[in-house]
């Protein structure tokens, strides 16, 4: 038996076509699933890059707050202002020139990367946190203390 199988080995010399495109199209088939799941990753992980920025700079503005600090308009922080005194290395993808209510512990800005922007219309950390990554299109938080909108849009 084992002479027999050693010798049918011995006359196969390769794949077949109609193998070698069998295998092609079951790659095709694969890629063409895998790469919209993998540009929807993408695109999640962008939003919940430019939602931790908003939540780290809410964060250093309530330190800056209750360090004794005094804006230079009355209830608002420039994100500038925050990077100034050192209590934001980086804002990320927020502009410095956006403010933080320190009042409402809100923050006004857009933030834009990759094709995406995210408006922070006078959302709070709850608001921030509860939205999800894969929304587009304006959130309000229904729960919580959340309050203002966050809208998603794809440029």
């Amino acid at each position: 038996m084992k002479k027999f199988i050693q010798q049918k080995l011995k006359d196969q010399k390769g794949m077949t076509l109609i193998e070698l495109l069998a295998v092609i199209v079951i790659i095709a088939i694969i890629a063409a699933i895998a790469i919209p799941a993998i540009g929807n990753i993408i695109e999640n992980s962008r939003v919940g890059a430019m939602k931790a920025d908003a939540t780290n700079v809410l964060s250093a503005a309530n330190l800056y707050e209750v360090d004794g600090n005094t804006p230079a308009t009355a209830g608002t922080v420039l994100i500038s202002e925050l990077v100034t005194a050192g209590y934001l290395d980086d804002a990320g993808e927020i502009p410095v020139a956006s403010t933080v209510d320190l009042v409402n512990n809100t923050i006004d800005a857009t933030a834009t990367r990759g094709g995406l922007s995210v408006d922070f219309n006078d959302a709070d950390n709850a608001a921030v946190n509860s939205m999800p990554n894969n929304q587009t299109g304006t959130y309000t938080p229904t729960t919580g203390n959340g309050v203002g909108t966050i809208a998603v849009t794809r440029n």
